[in-house]
């Protein structure tokens, strides 16, 4: 019986890859990856002998369980990598993860990087008790009722956001929230992070003037 691991790679700095993360990769049979050129990079980088490469994505997901879960069934260990971070963590990982405990394979979690927790330990808001959502609505209504609810529950808030929607992001929590405290990163492990902290109408008007760039992680103290 094969097992599934689920492999943390880098968000940025190649360097932040563990030991036992590239043993996985080079002694799999198979690697799942959400961009086989981006997992290809890393495997280069660490002289990776040449693997069995495919496609897992958020297009072909539900037929690709299918076959992966066939592969492991035939005894081959397959690791799953998203293009950056931890598998499994807002992406279609988790449909894998089911299928192959639900057919009795092991799955075993190695550890690493995830913005997510990077982000959250950096931004200098309350750590102890916090809730993760991911990618949240784009249509402004029902995004405000989410912020409005999780800010109500008092746990810092974790969210990812495409920087094309951080402005309108960070305007609706104003209008919900406004004593909120906000720390937005962005590019972590990047040669161009950056984390900048303060109100959410602060946060806004800046990001509406000068749009941000690369990957963005949202964190959000209830007042």
């Amino acid at each position: 019986m094969g097992k599934l691991y689920l492999v943390a790679t880098p968000i940025g700095n190649l360097e932040d890859v563990s030991a036992r993360a590239l043993r996985v990769l080079q002694d799999v049979h198979m690697v799942a990856c959400e961009d086989t050129r981006h997992t290809q990079v890393l495997l280069r980088r660490h002289e990776i002998r040449a693997k069995h490469l495919t496609s897992y994505t958020d297009a072909n997901h539900r037929r690709k369980v299918a076959e992966l879960v066939g592969q492991l069934d035939r005894g081959w260990d397959v690791a799953l990598v998203s293009a950056a971070g931890t598998p499994g963590l807002s992406d279609p990982g988790e449909r894998l993860v089911r299928a192959a405990i639900d057919a009795g394979h092991e799955v075993v979690a190695v550890p690493g990087p995830a913005a997510a927790i990077a982000a959250l330990v950096a931004s200098g808001l309350p750590t102890r008790e916090f809730t993760f959502v991911g990618f949240v609505e784009k249509k402004s209504g029902p995004r405000r009722r989410l912020l409005e609810r999780l800010v109500a529950e008092g746990r810092t808030v974790v969210l990812y956001e495409s920087p094309y929607r951080v402005a309108d992001l960070l305007a609706d929590l104003a209008a919900v929230a406004p004593p909120a405290r906000v720390a937005v990163a962005r590019e972590l492990t990047k040669l161009l992070e950056e984390i900048v902290r303060g109100s959410p109408a602060e946060l806004a008007a800046r990001y509406a003037a000068v749009p941000p760039k690369g990957e963005v992680t949202i964190v959000i103290s209830a007042p």
